[in-house]
């Protein structure tokens, strides 16, 4: 998932930023208000990580505010170390999906993250057609072609392309790999991933004069057009 983290303390936001990091998610960092209500406006998240009590003249709670007068359905994980009831009653009434107080286990973090994601996406209209540079893939019918030519697939090369589809323009790792494409039956360390990247380009790539899958060096593949 594509992870917005609003925190000001740098201690707190490296400690969660590498956790969903490692866990395979690709995390944007804000460290006060103003940049972390830019970023949450005008970019597309499927879960937002945000802290209450923020520098900058715009905390958490104004945050959140803005973006559901915006209609903005992004589901919000609040991070506070305000535990009365009356605080969290506040970041819920606010429009906080869920609230996590100060200290917390990451573990706890991520399993609430990870089920703020699920609802997300179960809410949210579902897509047909995913295109990116020519390349279209149609959900429906499970086809797909690059510039009007079509392209046979194999099961899990469709699913792998569908995976790297929904993710355009962001780095996939191995690990998100193995979990989105291959449910985790297969040992981190096969190279079962790159054979099956390496079949999918011959396919979507190489017959065509710019390629569309790219490697990201100790990172993993990006699909993204030039």
């Amino acid at each position: 998932m594509r992870i917005l983290l609003v925190e000001d303390d740098p201690t707190v936001r490296g400690f969660v930023s590498k956790g969903l990091s490692e866990t395979g998610h690709l995390v944007e960092q804000a460290d006060n208000g103003k940049d972390g209500l830019f970023l949450a406006v005008s970019e597309k998240f499927d879960v937002v990580v945000l802290d209450r009590m923020l520098p900058g003249g715009i905390d958490g709670l104004r945050i959140l505010e803005t973006l559901r007068s915006q209609a903005n359905a992004t589901p919000v994980l609040i991070l506070s170390a305000l535990a009365d009831v009356d605080d969290r009653v506040a970041g819920l009434k606010a429009g906080g999906d869920d609230y996590l107080t100060k200290p917390f286990a990451f573990s706890e973090l991520l399993a609430r993250v990870e089920a703020l994601g699920r609802r997300g996406r179960n809410e949210s209209a579902p897509q047909t057609r995913l295109e990116v540079g020519g390349l279209e893939m149609d959900l429906l019918a499970r086809s797909v072609r690059r510039d009007g030519q079509k392209i046979d697939l194999q099961p899990r090369e469709f699913r792998l392309l569908e995976f790297l589809l929904r993710h355009a323009g962001q780095v996939v790792t191995r690990t998100m790999l193995l979990e989105g494409v291959w449910d985790y039956h297969f040992d981190p360390q096969t190279n079962v991933i790159d054979v099956h990247v390496s079949r999918l380009r011959q396919k979507v790539d190489k017959p065509f004069p710019q390629p569309l899958i790219h490697t990201i060096r100790n990172a993993g593949y990006m699909l993204r057009a030039e």
